[in-house]
């Protein structure tokens, strides 16, 4: 027998990628009567944080706001959990929706635990089998498994990999969220509030890069950071374009290697509007990032993923993907390779996107209600 009451919905972010692949879902949850849907952000990273829930027209239904300067893992876990704490006890859902490997993503799902509330993991079932790499993403990942009742995994990999570790109830294979965001985001004739990029002659062959991971820092991000300007040098009908994370330590790297150099551009941190239409205009994208892996291929963009390891095995399985790890010159032979070599690059051009196809949002909310109407 069916309930009439409404399934309460709290979907947690605290970051930028968090929200971009969140916010397709807390739209599309307007569209069923079923469900209540409120929205609590943590703001671990308030500046880029804002930007999407901006974008997206998203106003919070609690904001925690919690960023403060040089914070550290420990401040920001407890002080979600703290917030949450009052959130759950003022207002109490019926589960609550995580999403991928952030601190505030297991903050979230650890509260919720104390809570004795249902935890939903979007995104659930990524994994490198290093629990340092990426840090603290990989351990954050593991330890919201054991906790989570319903595990949305993007792909049939991600769903065998939550298996493998003995999780067997709740597994939903959904596509990926930020596909659904694409659609939202992605304009033919899109103008782009950071005027610098309006102002950008895209018919040379434009290098997306973005590069800003913990693990990396030290000799690795001095590689990265060299090879981005030999590849430069190298190819001045060729142009760069690096949106330098806010991190006081990327942006001196950035700063130290790339900042005389004609043909690259270091821009402040773009809006996702921004961000996946530059993506849309590029020849190729240069990462260390994540979600690019899986943004830059549902639009026909080849990613050169500037990693020791990943856990989008399927990126590169399907060929829209290549992994590089962090040596200088396998950077800029791999780079320079598909900046000349036309028939390689349309390989990965028009390698099939393994990440879904926009419905990803729609599965994750049939799902939910699924269950607790049942």
């Amino acid at each position: 027998m069916k309930t009439t009451k409404k399934i309460k919905v709290c979907s947690i972010f605290g970051t930028r990628p968090e929200a971009i692949k969140m916010a397709p879902l807390v739209l599309e949850m307007k569209n069923y009567d079923q469900i209540e849907s409120m929205v609590c952000v943590t703001a671990q990273h308030r500046e880029m944080l804002d930007q999407v829930l901006d974008a997206f027209g998203i106003t919070p239904d609690y904001d925690l706001d919690i960023m403060e300067k040089s914070q550290t893992l420990s401040k920001i876990t407890s002080k979600a959990m703290l917030g949450l704490e009052e959130v759950f006890a003022k207002d109490r859902p019926d589960i609550v929706l995580v999403h991928g490997d952030t601190t505030t993503t297991f903050a979230g799902a650890l509260a919720a635990f104390y809570a004795k509330i249902d935890v939903g993991h979007v995104e659930a079932g990524l994994r490198t089998g290093d629990i340092y790499s990426p840090f603290p993403e990989e351990m954050n990942r593991l330890l919201v498994s054991k906790i989570a009742a319903m595990h949305f995994a993007p792909t049939v990999k991600n769903a065998q990999n939550l298996e493998n570790e003995g999780i067997v109830k709740g597994i939903h294979i959904t596509g990926n969220t930020v596909i659904d965001s694409i659609k939202y985001t992605a304009k033919d004739d899109y103008s782009f509030e950071c005027e610098e990029l309006n102002h950008i002659d895209y018919t040379k062959k434009t290098i997306l890069m973005t590069a800003h991971r913990r693990e990396n820092y030290g000799q690795p991000f001095d590689n990265i950071c060299q090879a981005a300007a030999e590849i430069a040098k190298n190819n001045p009908d060729v142009q760069i374009i690096y949106p330098v994370h806010l991190s006081p330590y990327v942006r001196e790297m950035a700063g130290k290697y790339l900042s005389d150099i004609e043909n690259v551009h270091l821009i402040e941190p773009v809006g996702v509007f921004d961000m996946h239409n530059l993506i849309k205009r590029s020849y190729l994208v240069l990462t260390d990032s994540g979600g690019l892996q899986e943004e830059a291929p549902s639009l026909g963009k080849p990613v050169l993923v500037m990693r020791q390891e990943t856990e989008r095995p399927e990126a590169i399985a399907a060929g829209t993907a290549r992994l590089l790890g962090v040596d200088k010159q396998n950077i800029i032979d791999v780079t320079e390779m598909l900046l000349h070599n036309e028939e390689e690059y349309t390989k990965m051009a028009k390698a099939v996107n393994p990440y879904g196809d926009g419905n990803a949002s729609k599965r994750i909310i049939e799902a939910i209600i699924a269950r607790y109407e049942e």
